[in-house]
Order: C-alpha cells, then structure tokens, then sequence
C-alpha cells in the first residue's frame, strides 16, 4: 500500500509540475530478465518490450521527467533446458516515472519508481501451456537505473536495470522479485537534448 501511494503521489507531482517541452516518443527493445528466487535453479530469459515515452523538460535544462507505457515479457527458464521448453512467461504492462539527468553531449542519467500491472503468467513446457496468473501478484513494483544517449536526429539507446521490490508471488514463500536488464532504441519526436 505504501509502494502505490508513493507511486500516485510521484505521478500527482508530474502532472503539476511546470514543463517548458514535452516530446513524445516511441521505443522497443529486448529483455533479459531472471525470477530473483533462492529455491530456484534458472538461468536468463530473453524477451522483448515495446510502448510509449513522453520526454518532458523541467524549467532547469538539465532535468526532465520521462513517463513511459510499454509492453514487457519477462520470467525464467531453469537451466539445462532449451529456450523456449519450461520457460516461465509473465506479460507486464509498465508504467515508469523517471527523473532524468541529462548532459550537454546526449548522456541521461535516470531513475524513478515503476509499477507493473500483470497481463498474464504462463508456464510453458515442451507443447504444453499451464496458465497460473492467479499465483501471482497483479501488480510488481521496481526501481529501473539506467543510462540513456540522444542523437541529434532524435534516435536514442537506453540501457536500464529494474530492481525488483516487490514479492510477486501471492504466498509469502518463496519470495519472488522480477529483475529485468533491458537494452532498447527509442525515437523522440521533435526531440531536444
């Protein structure tokens, strides 16, 4: 409950926030992401994400809000296995507020709070499919720290890890936390550095 007050407060502060330029923006990118869970034996998954950004500057050049919307597919598969045979699927809808840092030569520096709302949790092994959305959390919350570089024709690469905070497992055992490492290209219309 603390987690999501602190989430809607951080959005309250956005929207009166006073914004001299917002630049919207689209972006994608792959994933690889692993279940931080003491009781498993799994190694990195590689999927992808894809959504939406709104690039907004401060009244002070050097900082800026970044909200984001985008698709994510996360999980684990256990070691030993081949890609796509007993793998675990969780589809995430994300929702990032970052504060960014921004340098007179492209660099960011960004963090901020994340909430993920689940779409749908899967389990897939060899040809069969085992849906448990209902032993998970609806929502996952993270604190994303990356590093960004914008070009001056408006492309841009982001690299971020995603700690993950929150148990997403409805039982208390074992506790899980989603950590995702995600490298993504964005395009920021009518950018501004």
């Amino acid at each position: 409950m603390k987690k999501t007050i602190f989430f809607i407060a951080t959005l309250f502060f956005l929207g009166n926030a006073k914004a001299q330029d917002v630049h919207f923006g689209i972006k994608g990118g792959l994933n690889a992401s692993s279940l931080n869970n003491k009781n498993s034996d799994e190694e990195t998954k590689i999927g992808f994400n894809a959504g939406f950004l709104a690039h907004i500057h401060t009244a002070n050049k050097f900082w800026a809000f970044q909200p984001e919307v985008y698709y994510s597919l996360e999980g684990n598969r256990p070691k030993m296995i081949p890609q796509g045979t007993g793998n675990t699927n969780l589809n995430y809808l994300n929702v990032p507020v970052l504060v960014q840092y921004m340098f007179d030569n492209g660099f960011r520096l960004e963090t901020g709070p994340q909430i993920g709302f689940l779409l749908s949790a899967k389990n897939k092994t060899n040809n069969t499919t085992t849906d448990f959305k209902s032993q998970f959390k609806s929502t996952a919350f993270s604190i994303p720290l990356g590093l960004g570089y914008l070009t001056t024709t408006g492309l841009g690469f982001d690299a971020r890890y995603n700690f993950g905070l929150s148990n997403i497992y409805k039982s208390n055992e074992p506790k899980i936390r989603s950590n995702v490492f995600q490298f993504d290209v964005f395009y920021q219309f009518s950018h501004k550095k």
